[in-house]
């Protein structure tokens, strides 16, 4: 069908693997929408790049005419999904899902059409079953299925604690495409087999298994593993433009090529071009800034593109320290200090709250601080707390105390 290969552009899996071209034949002899299912367990309350990959696939599927349908883990969330890192997440309060979870959908909006997006809480169904139940749902299900799952399976192989709810985890997921009688399931790679249990629940409720489609997982900004707001290597839909264009500048070159094809809106043959000319000598950073423009393109507007673009040319590629642009920042603001002076990793703390001591320490003897043009490697220096102090923390933050 025409449709298939755009919406098999970037996917990873498929399974099964002609269950696609199925499940579009199928949709349309019955004259309905496929039902798409995306599950989020709140678990952070910011979307990034990495989650848009997913819901940019979940969009073309809308645009088609399908019925997309996002599953918010309000229960689930509270039992805490495996990790993948050999170790339990840990499980969420009501509160703090039901806050992660609005903050969620309010982001959706920004890559799908939330007006027409069906939005549901498997708390609703799961919250409601009966020990009975439960215990009949779980009896679908063998411990040596659930130990096909790569984590479980090396957790156990290393003797290290596998909790019982963990093992319940997958099943309750897949649960949520029996409630809607789901016909396919997106997700990253590594909800391969949550997503594949989906469809052997499906099969034991006699109904049609749904498939199950793989976006990539984004690596995150320091091009090693997947972006996450706890590595601190994401770039967030809600980041300001000026932070999406230095964030996106600071990617290593070898992450540009999935920049272009998982993160861009450009036409397929304008990523290829790209791709040629980059592999063909052009500079790493002439295409870094079209990926950044493009990027802030899609979540801010075109006005906002432009602007941090010239933003950054005039603050990381002009070299004159005084004429960088420095963020305010009221001397009041910062806690009592003896004589006047405060140390340099505390400063830095508190400019940069967001980052751990630890990180500001490491940053410190990594030469990324700079007060009045000085580089200092010393954390427990004293600074002189007075009006026009400038610091430099890292690459891209500028404070000047007032």
């Amino acid at each position: 069908m025409e449709h298939t290969s755009i919406l098999k552009q970037n996917v990873e899996i498929v399974l099964p693997a002609d269950g696609l071209e199925k499940k579009l034949q199928q949709a349309a002899s019955e004259g309905r929408k496929l039902k798409i299912k995306l599950g989020f367990d709140p678990t952070a309350p910011d979307l990034h790049l990495g989650h848009a990959v997913v819901l940019k696939k979940l969009k073309q599927f809308q645009e088609l005419g399908h019925e997309i349908i996002i599953i918010v883990g309000s229960f689930t969330a509270r039992i805490g999904d495996p990790t993948g890192k050999n170790k339990s997440r840990k499980p969420l309060s009501s509160e703090e899902v039901q806050h992660n979870a609005n903050t969620y959908i309010n982001q959706l909006s920004k890559v799908i059409d939330i007006n027409k997006t069906t939005i549901l809480f498997n708390g609703d169904w799961l919250d409601q079953m009966n020990f009975p139940e439960i215990i009949q749902l779980l009896s679908k299900v063998t411990v040596a299925q659930l130990m096909h799952r790569n984590d479980f399976n090396k957790r156990f192989t290393e003797n290290t604690p596998i909790a019982l709810h963990e093992l319940v985890y997958p099943i309750l997921q897949g649960f949520d495409s029996v409630k809607i009688s789901c016909d396919i399931e997106m997700g990253g790679t590594d909800q391969l087999f949550n997503c594949t249990m989906g469809r052997q629940l499906q099969e034991s409720f006699n109904l049609s298994p749904q498939i199950v489609l793989c976006m990539p997982l984004l690596k995150g900004t320091d091009g090693k593993e997947k972006m996450s707001k706890s590595l601190n290597n994401i770039i967030g839909l809600t980041d300001s433009p000026n932070e999406m264009f230095g964030k996106t500048m600071s990617i290593p070159d070898t992450l540009i090529k999935e920049f272009i094809y998982l993160t861009t809106d450009f036409s397929i043959q304008d990523k290829e071009k790209m791709n040629r000319s980059l592999q063909q000598g052009e500079n790493p950073m002439t295409v870094k800034k079209e990926i950044a423009k493009n990027i802030i393109r899609q979540y801010h507007s075109v006005e906002a593109a432009e602007e941090a673009a010239a933003f950054f040319q005039h603050q990381f590629q002009n070299r004159n320290f005084e004429e960088k642009l420095f963020t305010p920042v009221p001397l009041n603001t910062f806690s009592a200090t003896q004589n006047g002076e405060q140390n340099l990793l505390d400063l830095c703390h508190q400019l940069k709250p967001a980052l751990t001591r630890s990180a500001v320490r490491r940053l410190i003897l990594g030469g990324g601080i700079q007060v009045n043009d000085t580089k200092i490697v010393d954390p427990l220096v004293m600074i002189k707390m007075v009006h026009g102090i400038k610091v430099k923390v890292g690459k891209r933050d500028f404070f000047e105390l007032v």
